[in-house]
């Protein structure tokens, strides 16, 4: 894996936890972003070193999402099981979801496939194989819905 490949995949993951923390606490997008830039993106807490990853795809994905919210979530909706709403996945789900869809949606310079993986190796870190699996097959169908 390039360097570029491993900085977005860093953007991917502390994406993802941005919009837990968004929905968790409601921080100010801007706040939330200085707070990212500042304080964990390379950053080393807790003897633990976070990747240094790529800022503008960082910004991008979180700002994206919080915008375009409403439209990605019915996306989403629209792919779940009879009977599941959006509500009932747990939030790091509802973010690893929102974030691939987003790109999906938004950033066609990102190969199908490679977004895809990308947020499956990402529901591995919060996950075990069954909710990988899920975030692929969902992804997937997201993909078809908006990818031609």
């Amino acid at each position: 894996m390039n360097d570029r490949s491993k900085s977005r995949s860093a953007a991917r993951l502390a994406a993802v936890q941005a919009l837990y923390q968004i929905e968790m606490e409601g921080t100010p997008l801007a706040t939330l972003l200085h707070e990212f830039h500042q304080h964990r993106l390379g950053a080393t807490i807790e003897d633990v070193t976070y990747a240094q990853a790529e800022e503008g795809f960082f910004d991008d994905v979180v700002s994206g999402v919080d915008k375009r919210r409403a439209e990605i979530d019915a996306l989403i909706a629209a792919r779940l099981s009879a009977g599941w709403s959006l509500e009932r996945l747990d939030k790091p789900m509802r973010q690893i979801l929102r974030a691939g869809a987003y790109e999906l949606l938004a950033r066609k310079d990102v190969g199908t496939g490679t977004v895809i993986s990308e947020y499956v190796d990402v529901a591995h870190a919060f996950y075990d194989k069954r909710e990988a699996g899920f975030v692929n097959g969902l992804l997937d169908a997201v993909a078809k819905d908006v990818r031609r």
